[in-house]
């Protein structure tokens, strides 16, 4: 096993050490070999025990709810006991909070060890747990139990118990536990051993907390002094147990209300010193430091002062006592927890109170999901590989998605921030608490969606990845990107989408403005110069001179490459939530800007549009990258929010305009993340199979054979979406760099955009795409007005998402002062951002490698293209191979793109707190709840535009073409622009 090896300052060697060995230095060793290795074990770990609570409530009858894995029964809370650090304190112990005659408040907890409500005389061990405060923001957390050794080696072990003995509380069930279950987790000897551990200290009769003795167990650094285990006994002298009836379940509560009554409760804090590996093992919590070896030295004083019990102020006090998490990485550094064990506790202790608070999850899957995923996923392997998923029988195929869904999820979820995570663990002050408000509303900048995760997902969290990273600079400019862009990606002639309307072109760029956001460098700091093919040149600024590179600013990297680790990691500057940040801002400067003034639920809008900015580009959550379907959508939702804010305010006349803000956020997020959903996405992916399985997705699967191929394979499939509990398998929730790569969907927008008048059909003229862009979008969309722009927008096609169809404009588009040619820009982001070519993407996706041109594209124009542009098929750039695919019939991408979509799809509605568990009316309302229920994208734009109700399609949504005024009449000739 590989070894880590933490060197601290040398201290002078213990009588007892072997020459040479400094109680100073020790070894920590990791499970898996590496700190992240262990991590990914410590995670499934943490689940398994989330599984152990719930077996435990269940054990308990309905509604008893989640409680602590261990040490679930209190026997003792008091906020009011003091420790004192003696005056003589040994120079080496004295670090930190750690001072001669400090005296600190401290809170107590003392325990029964199991994590069942069993009666007192029930045999079992005892805990104690100590909070001491520190400082205003410091705390240390001392956890103990009444044995000197853990019944557990290591963290696999320590959960395999939990496992085993969860819900063991009768004699029967603790010795099936004990005997028949916990052998076939660990093996016999490793069970034999537990048993004896558990059982010595269990079967000891105890007749008060007061007089047992309690140890760490495990080691924590104490400051230079190096590794220590800590214990707590009594004081001298103090009084026996009075008599209290065995057969009373709550007697050692009694006993120690009986005892306060009369005195204090007084135990010594002593520590043991490490000696060395064999003797005082950090890694091995099973091993006894015994007290010849390492003596165990007085270095405080516990005083728990004499009080009634029974006061109101103490039955409060110890309720509190009750609901807190405590934790032995509570502390600082200078008192690391130390060894396997503890970074076990870690994870288990923070998965266990996170899970009885209500701020984590855990769906159990049932055995025969597992075994029958399985299985069909081997079947359906083999039958894949000679009928796609889409030439299926529409039931089969569906049954085929769900498990593929399940093979991604347990293949290409992928935690890239280990640092953030922190690998190996760090110890951390007290988390504060939850904001209270957080809990009913949307935070600002994503913050809280997770309550055990709180930057989960949030403003400047890092994008995940679904594919391994692959960093070649050496191929950076490799073909050379121009090139792509002049040969393969160039708008030829215009090629429809003839499925859809713009307005689905206009929908999706206001949901990726939601989702992600890279952070740009400005190019005089740290640009990007892209080499131009010999014999061309290029105006990096608007008049600028001719320059034989193009150049634009790089993404901001969140680390910087250290020639070990390329810089692959990157911050999202928006939230990754469904929260509709694009409308409402990113954070909360941005987003009081953008409300009425005087703090009013409404947001701003002049004469029903939104007010422009000092640079003409309006006001919004989102605003780069403006053109007029943008401004058409964002006129549209704010809106949508103004008049849920006045349903609202007649139905809840009582609700302050703060809430009624917030509740019509959650309102119109929701109701948008539903539209794309059920609307636009079964749109541009035209198939009964994704229909089928989006509806089900939001509201639960609708047919008998479907229903059943949901309980078989993925029983929380039955319901809906935002009727399950959050779940992020496995992995924290992100966005991922190749979620961006496949929804470079540019092609959808025309190169020019014809208008006219919804009432009569006359033409108001044309514009190009540089007419409705940035400043100059508001002047046109103003005197077109919002009915006509939908009204266009519905009647012309977008472009489809393939080669040779990249929009002239966005190849010469001026952004901040630069001229650049976004199709570059997307492609040699791609390749810095480490996203895999198309090749190693098709087999990160479970998809075959294709092995010569003519497989990616039947055009023998295309293939002639490709093969001039491309060495080989491994050189092709991941979105070159995407748009040349030939997608599934009735798809408006290719397949390969939609798998990373089938991951993703489901990801953001199911992580998502305010879309599962608090997707009820208690946050949103009734009236919210019915208004998304009742409400789409159709009723949206009636709600606003009710002239336009003739106009809508009778038979789809209103993402397809819809109906055009008058259409035999001949097109008005006459003027290019609208007037």
């Amino acid at each position: 096993m590989h070894r880590f090896r933490r060197h601290r300052r040398p201290a002078a060697p213990t009588p007892a050490a072997p020459p040479g060995e400094l109680r100073g230095a020790h070894h920590e060793s990791y499970l898996g070999g590496t700190p992240e290795a262990e991590r990914a074990i410590l995670e499934r770990l943490a689940r398994d025990l989330m599984a152990v609570q719930l077996k435990t409530a269940a054990r308990r009858g309905a509604g008893a709810g989640v409680d602590r894995a261990f040490h679930a029964k209190a026997i003792l809370g008091v906020d009011n006991a003091t420790l004192r650090f003696r005056p003589d304190l040994p120079e080496d112990l004295r670090a930190g909070f750690a001072r001669p005659g400090a005296a600190y408040p401290v809170v107590v907890r003392l325990s029964n060890a199991s994590g069942a409500h069993a009666p007192d005389s029930a045999p079992d061990l005892r805990g104690a747990a100590l909070r001491v405060q520190a400082g205003p923001d410091r705390v240390h957390d001392l956890l103990m139990t009444n044995f000197p050794v853990s019944h557990a080696r290591d963290a696999r072990e320590f959960v395999a118990f939990a496992k085993a003995t969860a819900g063991a509380d009768t004699t029967v069930r603790r010795a099936v536990a004990l005997y028949v279950r916990l052998p076939l987790a660990v093996g016999r000897s490793a069970a034999a051993r537990m048993r004896r551990n558990v059982l010595a200290g269990a079967r000891r009769q105890v007749r008060s907390l007061a007089l047992e003795t309690y140890w760490s167990r495990a080691a924590v650094l104490w400051g230079d002094a190096g590794p220590v285990r800590y214990r707590l006994r009594p004081a001298a002298g103090p009084p026996p147990a009075p008599p209290v009836p065995d057969a009373d379940p709550d007697r050692l509560t009694r006993e120690l209300t009986a005892r306060l009554a009369r005195t204090d409760v007084v135990f010594e804090l002593c520590v043991q010193r490490y000696v060395d590996a064999r003797r005082t093992p950090v890694e091995d919590g099973a091993a006894e430091w015994r007290d010849e070896d390492a003596p165990p030295v007085p270095v405080a004083t516990l005083t728990i002062p004499r009080q009634d019990l029974g006061t109101a102020d103490a039955r409060a006090a110890a309720l509190a006592v009750d609901r807190l998490a405590f934790d032995p990485w509570n502390t600082t550094e200078e008192f690391r927890p130390l060894g396997n064990l503890n970074r076990a506790r870690k994870a288990a202790y923070e998965a266990s109170a996170a899970h009885r608070r209500g701020h984590r999850f855990h769906t159990p899957t049932p055995l025969r999901n597992v075994v029958v995923g399985r299985l069909l996923a081997a079947a359906f392997g083999v039958v894949n590989r000679v009928v796609p998923w889409h030439r299926l029988p529409t039931p089969v195929g569906i049954l085929n998605l769900m498990i593929f869904r399940q093979v991604l999820r347990r293949h290409n979820l992928i935690d890239v921030d280990a640092d953030a995570a922190a690998a190996p663990p760090r110890p951390h002050p007290l988390p504060p608490p939850v904001p209270e408000e957080l809990r009913t509303r949307r935070s600002y900048d994503g913050t809280y969606n997770d309550l055990s995760a709180p930057t989960m997902g949030a403003v400047g969290s890092v994008f995940g990845r679904h594919v391994p990273a692959v960093h070649r600079p050496d191929l950076f400019d490799t073909p050379n990107a121009v090139v792509v862009s002049r040969e393969l990606l160039r708008r030829d002639a215009f090629l429809p989408a003839r499925s859809l309307n713009v307005l689905a072109a206009a929908w999706i760029q206001f949901q990726v403005h939601d989702w992600v956001n890279h952070g740009r460098c400005p190019t005089a700091v740290k640009g990007v110069e892209v080499p131009l093919p010999p014999g061309t040149t290029w105006r990096n600024t608007p008049g600028g001179p001719p320059e034989n590179v193009m150049r634009f600013g790089d993404d901001e990297a969140v680390r910087p490459g250290d020639g070990r680790r390329p810089p692959l990691l990157y911050a999202n500057n928006a939230s990754a939530w469904w929260d509709g940040a694009e409308v409402y801002g990113a954070d909360e400067t941005v987003a009081r800007s953008l409300r009425e003034p005087d703090g009013g639920a409404a947001l701003r809008l002049e004469h029903g549009h939104l007010p422009a900015g000092p640079d003409g580009v309006p006001l919004t959550g989102f605003r780069e990258n403006w053109w007029l379907g943008l401004s058409v959508m964002h006129t549209l939702f704010a809106r949508e929010h103004n008049t849920v804010c006045e349903a609202l305010r007649a139905e809840y006349p009582r609700m302050d305009e703060d809430a009624v803000y917030h509740t019509a956020r959650l309102v119109v997020s929701a109701l948008i993340a539903k539209i794309h959903t059920l609307e636009w996405t079964p749109a541009i992916l035209d198939t009964e199979a994704i229909d089928v399985s989006l509806n089900a997705n939001w509201a639960g699967p609708r047919g008998w054979l479907t229903r059943l191929g949901a309980w078989l394979v993925e029983e929380r499939a039955l319901t809906g979406i935002p009727e399950t509990l959050p779940d992020h398998h496995g992995v924290p929730y992100s966005l991922t760099e190749d979620f961006v790569t496949i929804y470079r969907m540019h092609p959808l927008i025309p190169d020019e955009f014809a208008f006219a008048d919804h009432r009569s059909g006359r033409a108001l003229g044309t514009l190009g795409l540089d007419d409705v862009l940035g400043a100059r979008t508001e002047t046109a969309f103003r005197r077109i007005g919002l009915a006509n722009a939908l009204y266009s927008f519905g009647n012309a096609h977008p472009g489809a998402i393939t080669l040779f169809n990249y929009p002239r404009a966005l190849q010469t588009f001026e952004r901040d002062g630069e001229i650049i040619d976004l199709s570059v820009v997307d492609i040699v982001r791609t390749r810095r951002r480490g996203v895999p070519r198309y090749n190693d993407f098709l087999a990160a996706v479970h998809k075959p490698r294709i092995r010569r041109f003519e497989d990616l594209s039947p055009d023998p124009d295309t293939v002639a293209r490709l093969k001039d542009v491309y060495r080989t098929v491994d050189d092709i750039d991941t979105m070159v191979g995407l748009f040349a695919e030939n997608p599934p019939e009735g798809f408006g991408f290719s397949d390969t793109a939609f798998r990373v979509f089938i991951l993703t799809a489901t990801r953001r509605l199911q992580s998502d707190r305010f879309l599962t568990v608090d997707f009820r009316p208690e946050i949103y309302t009734p009236l919210g709840m019915d208004w998304i229920h009742r409400n789409g994208m159709n009723s949206v734009i009636l709600r606003h535009c009710p002239e336009l109700a003739g106009f809508l399609p009778r038979n789809s949504g209103a993402f397809a073409p819809w109906r055009p005024t008058a259409p035999d009449a001949p097109r008005a000739a006459g003027a290019r622009r609208p007037r």
